[in-house]
C-alpha cells in the first residue's frame, strides 16, 4: 500500500469513526457511568461489610474472655438474619412505592428488581445489618441466643426500614421537609443505639455491675479481657467507613468521593485525640478504651454532614464528638445505671445526635439544597432527630417487652456466671486456658 493510499484511508477511517462517535457518545458515556456506579458501589458495600468484623473484634475485646464465641455468633448472625428479612420486607418497606411518605408498599422479596435494584439492594442491606449489630454490644453478656435472633430480623426488617423510608426515600416525609443525613448518623447510628438503649433498659445490667447498699450504688467497672482484639475491631471500623461514607456518593464517577474520605478521615482523628485528652484530665491517664470509642465517636459525628461540612469544621465536629462520647459514658453508667458494655448508646446515639444536628450548625446549605435557612435547617434537624428517637424507642421497648414477657430476653442467673460461650452454644472460645469469674 503506498503512502498516499495509507494516508487516505487512515483519514476515511477518521471520518467515519468521527462520525460514530458523535452519534454514540452519549450512549457510552453512560454506559461508562453505569459501570463505574455499579463497580464503586459493590465495593463500598463490601467495605461497610467488612464492618460487621470490626464490630465483632471490638465487642469481643471489650467483654470477657468466657463469652467470646456468644458475641462471635451474635454478629454472624444479626448480618445472616437481617439480610434475608431486608430482602423479603425491608428493602420495600424503605424503598418501594410510598404511602403519604411513612413506609414504602411494594418490591418485596425484590420482586420486578433489576440490575440496579439489585445492587443498590446489596449496598443498602450491609447499612441495615450495621444498624442490627450495634444492639449487639450494648446487651453483651446476659441476653439469650434465640431472643437475639429475633430481635435481629425485626431491626432489620421493620424497624430500620421505616425511619430510613422518611429520610432516604425520595417520598419520605423528613425527606421532604430537607432533612439531611448523608451517610447515616440518624438513619443508621442513632437507630441502633435507641434499639440498644431501649434493650439495655429492658434486660438490666451485668451481674455484679451496680450494687446497692441501702441507699449507695457502688458501680463496679468489669473490665474486656483483650483491649488489642477492640483496638483491631476499630481500625477495620475505620477502613470500613470509607466504603460508608464515601460510597454514599452514589456514583463512582463523583468527584466529591475524595472530599468525604478526607472529612471522614479528619473527624475519625480529632475525635481519637480529644477523647484521649479528655480521659487524660478526667481519669489521671489516657483511657485507651475511651480513645478508641472517641475514633468511633468522630467517625458517627461525620457520617450525616460529610459532603457539606467542610474539612476544617469536619476537624471540629469529630473533636466535639471526641469529648462528648466521654462525658456521656460516664453519665450513663455512673449517673443513669445502664450497662452498656461496649459504650454503643453514646457512640452511635449521643454522638449521632451530634453529628446530625452539626449539619445544621455547619453545613453549607448551599450543598444541602433545601432551601431553608440557617436556623430552619437546624430546626428540622431536630425534628428528624427527635421523630426517629420516638419510632425506635417505642417500637423496639415494645419488641423487648414481648421477648421478655415469653422468656427469650435474659439468660439465667447461673448461665451468666457460667458464661454464654458454654451455657448457650457449648463450646470455648479459648480452649486450653482457665477462665475464671465470680460475675
Amino acid at each position: 500500500m503506498g503512502r498516499r493510499t495509507f494516508l487516505l484511508v487512515l483519514l476515511m477511517t477518521a471520518i467515519s469513526l468521527t462520525h460514530v462517535a458523535a452519534q454514540d457518545v452519549e450512549a457510552v458515556l453512560e454506559l461508562y457511568s453505569q459501570a463505574f456506579d455499579m463497580i464503586w458501589l459493590t465495593l463500598a458495600g463490601a467495605l461497610v461489610f467488612l464492618m460487621q468484623a470490626g464490630f465483632a473484634m471490638v465487642e469481643t475485646g471489650l467483654t470477657r474472655a468466657k463469652n467470646a464465641g456468644n458475641i462471635i455468633m451474635k454478629n454472624l448472625m444479626d448480618f445472616s438474619m437481617g439480610a434475608i428479612a431486608y430482602f423479603a420486607v425491608g428493602w420495600a418497606i424503605m424503598y418501594g412505592a410510598s404511602a403519604a411518605g411513612l413506609v414504602g408498599t411494594d418490591q418485596f422479596f425484590l420482586a420486578g428488581a433489576d440490575s440496579a435494584d439489585f445492587r443498590d439492594w446489596f449496598f443498602q442491606v450491609v447499612f441495615a445489618a450495621t444498624a442490627a449489630t450495634i444492639v449487639s454490644g450494648a446487651m453483651a453478656e446476659r441476653t439469650k441466643y434465640s431472643g437475639y435472633l429475633l430481635y435481629s430480623a425485626v431491626v432489620s426488617g421493620l424497624i430500620y426500614p421505616v425511619s430510613g423510608h422518611w429520610i432516604w426515600s425520595d417520598a419520605g416525609w423528613l425527606a421532604g421537609m430537607g432533612f439531611h443525613d448523608f451517610a447515616g448518623s440518624t438513619v443508621v447510628h442513632s437507630v441502633g443505639a435507641w434499639a440498644a438503649l431501649a434493650g439495655a433498659i429492658m434486660i438490666g445490667a451485668r451481674r455484679g455491675k451496680y450494687v446497692k447498699v441501702g441507699d449507695v450504688v457502688t458501680v463496679k467497672a468489669i473490665q474486656g479481657h483483650n483491649m488489642p482484639l477492640a483496638a483491631l475491631g476499630v481500625f477495620i471500623l475505620w477502613f470500613g467507613w470509607y466504603g460508608f461514607n464515601a460510597g454514599s456518593t452514589l456514583s463512582g464517577t463523583d468527584l466529591d468521593i475524595a472530599y468525604v474520605a478526607t472529612t471522614t478521615t479528619l473527624a475519625a482523628s480529632a475525635g481519637a485525640i480529644a477523647a484521649m485528652v479528655t480521659s487524660w484530665k478526667w481519669f489521671g491517664k489516657p483511657d485507651p478504651s475511651m480513645s478508641l470509642n472517641g475514633a468511633l465517636a468522630g467517625l458517627v459525628a461525620i457520617t450525616a454532614g460529610t459532603w457539606v461540612i467542610s474539612p476544617g469544621l469536619s476537624l471540629l465536629v469529630g473533636a466535639l464528638g471526641g469529648v462528648i462520647v466521654v462525658i456521656s459514658v460516664e453519665i450513663i453508667d455512673k449517673v443513669l445505671h445502664v450497662d452498656d458494655p461496649v459504650g454503643a448508646i453514646s457512640v452511635h446515639g449521643i454522638t449521632g445526635i451530634w453529628g446530625t444536628l452539626a449539619v445544621g450548625l455547619f453545613g453549607d446549605l448551599e450543598l444541602i439544597g433545601s432551601g431553608l435557612t440557617r436556623g430552619g435547617q437546624i430546626g428540622v434537624q431536630l425534628i428528624g432527630i427527635g421523630a426517629v428517637l420516638l419510632w425506635v424507642l417505642s417500637t423496639s421497648f415494645i419488641l423487648f417487652y414481648l421477648l421478655k414477657t415469653w422468656g427469650l430476653l435474659r439468660v439465667s442467673p447461673e448461665d451468666e456466671l457460667l458464661g454464654l460461650d458454654i451455657s448457650e452454644h457449648g463450646t470455648e472460645s479459648y480452649a486450653g486456658f482457665q477462665i475464671f469469674s465470680n460475675v
